[in-house]
């Protein structure tokens, strides 16, 4: 499973893979401690096959420390079964498989006044693919507190040792950066940008699939600018778009939005939206497929060439839509429980503009989450 090119599903699988910590912290330490507990079960398909399906039990825990320390804690498993998926949508090339990941990570964070320092770590491992990483992170508030900046670095090492004899104990390294502004505009309305940068080198290709080549180095480069606002009723917006780019050839756009509302008894609902397309990458190709063999060849493929080259629709250009909702009751005395579930569609026919790539097949992804939560002074 190791070394699946990201994707918005996939992504939910492979969270605790990603550099820890790359964000700005709150200048004021929370006063309580919390503790939640998170069961998440994931479905996707294809027409006419049930794919990957992945249960994922999770603790996070959060204790501040003499008023100017907080810890956080997280650990999380996950169990994946199912069929692997399609090389492309005439030829399935699935195969049944099981698979366990279990992570971990830490947070230390320092509150100085107006300013914050955080380190961390975190560690993920599977049978065929183990990362490390570690981010340093700061904050510095203005005297008003209305402006917020902030700067993180992370470093990542990982080791793909796939079941395959085509590839033995490959490395990826990556190096990341993000800056980060916060400005406060109104009584109601907080806006902020996230400007993000990732050098990677290594083995990026998917060692599962046949006649599948990609550089050994992506460099990724991403901005986010989101926009929160607060209604009189006590509910809030929540609005953002980033744009994405890569040294594969990848362009990417994604809007969301939620909206949180708060209702009687201790109830509120959060409807949400998110709408993503992307280009395809440079050495992505429309699949011809052989009558015999089965597998996608690129037009004019010559066996044992080392042009880059994949059939993997997630290189593909396509668009997707999601669509959640979440549901939460407040007990009182610190008690917190919530259901949230979302809806996934990827099509060629969602991109935002041009055609997408021929020949996609449909993708979908359920997801739903319970959790529970307690905090405590």
């Amino acid at each position: 499973m190791a070394n699946i090119p990201s994707s918005p599903a996939r992504a939910l699988m492979l969270a605790a893979l990603a550099l820890p910590g790359v964000q700005a912290a709150a200048e004021t330490i929370p006063e309580a401690g919390s503790i939640s507990i998170d069961y998440l079960h994931y479905q996707d398909s294809q027409p006419g096959m049930d794919r990957i399906s992945v249960r994922s039990p999770s603790v996070h825990m959060t204790m501040p420390i003499a008023g100017q320390w907080l810890v956080e804690l997280g650990v999380v498993g996950d169990h994946l079964s199912g069929a692997t998926p399609r090389y492309h949508t005439s030829v399935s090339g699935a195969s049944r498989m099981k698979d366990e990941r279990n992570g971990a990570d830490i947070r230390v964070t320092r509150y100085l006044g107006r300013a914050t320092v955080s380190a961390g770590a975190a560690y993920s491992g599977e049978n065929d693919y183990h990362s490390k990483a570690l981010s340093l992170a700061g904050t510095l508030a203005s005297e008003d507190r209305n402006t917020t900046g902030g700067f993180a670095i992370g470093v990542s090492n990982d080791v793909i040792s796939p079941v395959t004899l085509a590839v033995v104990g490959e490395r990826r390294h990556a190096f990341e950066w993000m800056a980060t502004l916060e400005q406060v505009l109104t009584r109601t309305d907080v806006v902020k940008a996230d400007l993000s940068r990732s050098r990677g080198r290594g083995y990026y290709s998917d060692p599962y699939k046949f006649v599948d080549n990609r550089p050994r180095e992506r460099d990724i480069t991403s901005v986010l600018l989101r926009w929160n606002h607060a209604f009189n009723d006590g509910s809030a917006l929540r609005s953002s778009y980033r744009w994405y780019t890569d040294t594969f050839g990848i362009r990417a756009h994604t809007l969301g939005t939620e909206w949180e509302k708060p209702l009687a008894g201790g109830w509120s609902v959060t409807p949400a939206v998110r709408l993503y397309s992307q280009s395809k990458a440079d050495f992505y190709f429309d699949p011809v497929y052989d009558s015999t063999f089965g597998p996608p060849f690129p037009p004019g493929y010559v066996f044992g060439t080392k042009t880059f080259m994949t059939a993997d629709q997630r290189m593909a250009a396509f668009g997707a839509a999601t669509f959640g909702l979440k549901v939460a009751y407040a007990f009182g005395d610190g008690w917190n429980v919530h259901v949230k579930a979302e809806r996934y569609r990827q099509t060629a026919g969602l991109r935002w503009s041009g055609g997408g790539s021929p020949g996609l097949a449909r993708y979908d992804a359920q997801t739903w989450q319970l959790g529970i939560s307690k905090q405590w002074q």
